[in-house]
């Protein structure tokens, strides 16, 4: 017989993503028994459900502790399980850092994109939804600044394509805009300190664009990259259609 902790987990396999305001979602990040029973469940599968209050899906991925039997030994180390090239992953965190540390800047703030102003500090408010605050990037704009760096307009669009198929990004003519699992699978509490304090630090205090490229170069060429090795999750694969 289902129950509802199989049927989410389920659910979750099948589409990969759920948005939180689903049914059953909302009763997993509100119900401590229920949620119990689903970490349960999935650690035993070696996964776990990958949430966070800035982002508006749920989502599976791989626990941690089991990562090294499914990616082999440091010495063979798979920096993900997507089949991204090194400049691909590099144009994945461009693409984290110029939509999601703006989008978290916004919420953390409770600034909506249409906010009232007289609005705009009052913390009792909950946590603006990603919709609200998110904001996208011009793709003409990104291919002028990284387009170099980033194996030209061929290998972008083709990392492009496949980060949108991925769920990372959704594209909207010449806007690219935050996907449901950019917000997931990006390791933001790492990244972040890394980004705003390290790699691309000279990047957030208003630098010239040359700054930024050297990073991207960096990312994309060098033997052992910082930003490279981003810390992306590695989720739980979709279960396929079936085919009638």
């Amino acid at each position: 017989m289902n129950d509802d902790a199989q049927i989410l987990i389920a659910r979750l396999l099948t589409h990969q993503t759920l948005r939180r305001d689903d049914k059953m979602v909302k009763r997993a990040l509100s119900d401590d028994t229920f949620r119990a029973e689903i970490d349960k469940r999935l650690l035993e599968s070696g996964l776990k459900l990958i949430d966070n209050v800035y982002a508006d899906h749920v989502t599976l991925a791989l626990h941690r502790n089991v990562e090294p039997k499914i990616f082999g030994a440091k010495d063979i180390w798979q920096n993900n399980n997507f089949g991204l090239t090194r400049d691909g992953v590099a144009l994945l965190v461009v693409l984290w850092a110029q939509i999601i540390l703006p989008k978290r800047q916004r919420q953390e703030t409770h600034q909506a994109i249409d906010v009232d102003q007289s609005d705009m500090f009052d913390k009792d408010n909950p946590i603006p939804r990603a919709e609200d605050t998110s904001i996208g990037i011009s793709y003409t704009a990104l291919l002028a600044d990284f387009g170099d760096k980033l194996g030209k307009k061929t290998r972008m669009d083709m990392n492009l394509g496949q980060l949108s198929k991925l769920g990372f990004i959704e594209r909207r003519g010449d806007v690219i805009l935050e996907g449901p699992l950019l917000d997931l699978l990006m390791d933001t509490d790492l990244l972040k300190e890394r980004i705003i304090n390290g790699a691309l630090a000279e990047v957030f205090k208003r630098a010239p664009i040359a700054a930024v490229r050297r990073v991207v170069s960096e990312a994309a060429n060098d033997a052992e990259p910082a930003v490279a090795e981003a810390p992306v999750e590695a989720p739980a694969e979709a279960a396929p259609e079936s085919q009638e």
